[in-house]
């Protein structure tokens, strides 16, 4: 084992001690602070940006491997398109996957404030990597938030044994931002539902990738009647990788994020349990949308790990790369252009952290998780942009990372809700308001 690799690991068994003897990340660096002045006697502090010793430590641990086994990786993933299992597992064994599966089932019960402090930093080594162990987190969000006891021991617990891996099944062809057009039914036979119909874009869909694939969440409608509401058609299944009836389509070959595997998947009176549905009938449409309160702001955090990435190639190449008898850096139109892409890469930060302390303070954050993830979306795309830009010629050439860069930024404009769509639900929250 290399002296990094020990590093890597003596650093994840204390943090993992800590959490096992008691002691858990502050969901936000404010409450940290206000319990130190409260200690000394001191008025409370307020909001705060500083961060725990903790979330230091697991952002530094999170750092690390990014910079030492993600990039140097990365591009060899990239031309390939290999799923980078190698790397994945080696994250897990870290700590530094499924960090929010609730202490009770093995799992380290970190915040989404602190997961995305992790994500951030690992999509700065490679975003496709970063989407692959992203997914896993959509994936058993629903479980997370709406399954039962044995649910959740049966399936969170297993992937805190092992480095499982699990999907979110609920794209289809006809039925991207419009979730209430999915066609996938389920029809309950017994103690079983039968499932038919076809799902598109389903990141770690594959469960050929490797030998460690445990499953997805599906959404599926159970209420054929085209009067009923969404909130009332559709059932949120758990479906083992296994079940008969399952088809995996190729794996698709995308502009960007090239490692991370996207699958179509067709279901062919796959037969599911009725312990494997979660809440209950009707209950799917509304758990759904809840996973994406919480899984945005990762999401937002990867955006901003790739600008970060973007600028600091950028600003490296610009202090190196001479023109006119000195650096481009001391050219005021490129020192502008720097300066932008870092506010942009501070706000989008910004974004990403109030809205994962708002739902780490149990408050609905569909408001804030939107702002974000459409922000931090639009920042990656424009200071990838701006980054080739700042590499000239080079910048267009796969022999230089920015290249990667702006091809992995646009998918942030796309999954996980589109930007429009992000945008007609800000609309919506903030009319709200003044609707009341």
């Amino acid at each position: 084992m290399s002296l990094m690799c020990c590093c890597l690991s003596s650093l994840s068994q204390v943090l993992r001690a800590s959490l096992r003897s008691g002691i858990r990340l502050q969901s936000s660096s404010a409450s940290a602070v206000n319990t130190a002045a409260s200690s000394a006697g001191h008025t409370s502090l307020g909001y705060s940006f500083e961060l725990t010793e903790q979330q230091k430590e697991f952002q530094m641990l999170a750092r690390k491997f990014a910079r030492e086994e993600i990039v140097p990786a990365a591009p060899a993933y990239d031309r390939s398109g290999e799923y980078p299992f190698p790397i994945i597992k080696k994250a897990w064994e870290l700590g530094l996957m499924n960090s929010h599966i609730p202490q009770e089932y093995g799992g380290m019960g970190l915040s989404i404030f602190d997961s995305c402090l992790i994500t951030e930093e690992l999509a700065y080594g490679c975003t496709g990597v970063q989407t692959a162990i992203e997914a896993n987190s959509l994936g058993q969000m629903p479980v997370i938030l709406a399954g039962n006891d044995a649910q959740k021991k049966k399936y969170l617990g297993r992937m805190t044994e092992e480095p499982l891996m699990c999907a979110y099944c609920v794209t289809e062809p006809g039925a991207g931002s419009d979730v209430a057009g999915i066609k996938t039914k389920a029809v309950k036979m017994g103690d079983e539902y039968v499932i038919n119909g076809q799902k598109m874009w389903i990141t770690n869909g594959g469960k050929k990738l490797c030998c460690y694939f445990i499953g997805y969440f599906l959404l599926a409608r159970t209420n054929t009647d085209p009067k009923c509401s969404a909130g009332k058609a559709f059932t949120g299944f758990v479906v083992e990788a296994d079940t008969p009836g399952i088809q995996i389509g190729r794996k698709e070959m995308n502009m960007g994020q090239r490692c991370s595997d996207t699958r179509g998947i067709t279901f062919e009176d796959v037969r599911i349990p009725k312990e494997n549905v979660l809440v209950g009938e009707g209950a799917g449409f509304k758990i759904a949308m809840g996973a994406f309160d919480n899984t945005r702001p990762p999401v937002a955090a990867g955006a901003t790990g790739l600008a970060q990435r973007a600028l600091d190639e950028a600003t490296n190449y610009a202090l190196e790369r001479k023109t006119f008898g000195k650096a481009i850096a001391e050219h005021q139109a490129v020192s502008f252009l720097l300066a932008e892409m870092a506010m942009k890469v501070e706000l989008a930060r910004m974004a990403y952290q109030r809205s994962a302390w708002e739902v780490d303070q149990g408050r609905r954050n569909t408001y804030y998780a939107s702002i974000a993830k459409a922000f931090a979306g639009d920042i990656a795309n424009q200071v990838a942009t701006d980054a080739v830009q700042v590499f000239g010629g080079n910048g267009f050439n796969s022999d230089y990372p920015v290249e990667k860069l702006m091809r992995d930024a646009k998918i942030y404009q796309i999954y996980e809700g589109t930007a429009q769509i992000q945008r007609l639900i800000i609309a919506r929250e903030h009319l709200g308001k003044y609707h009341k």
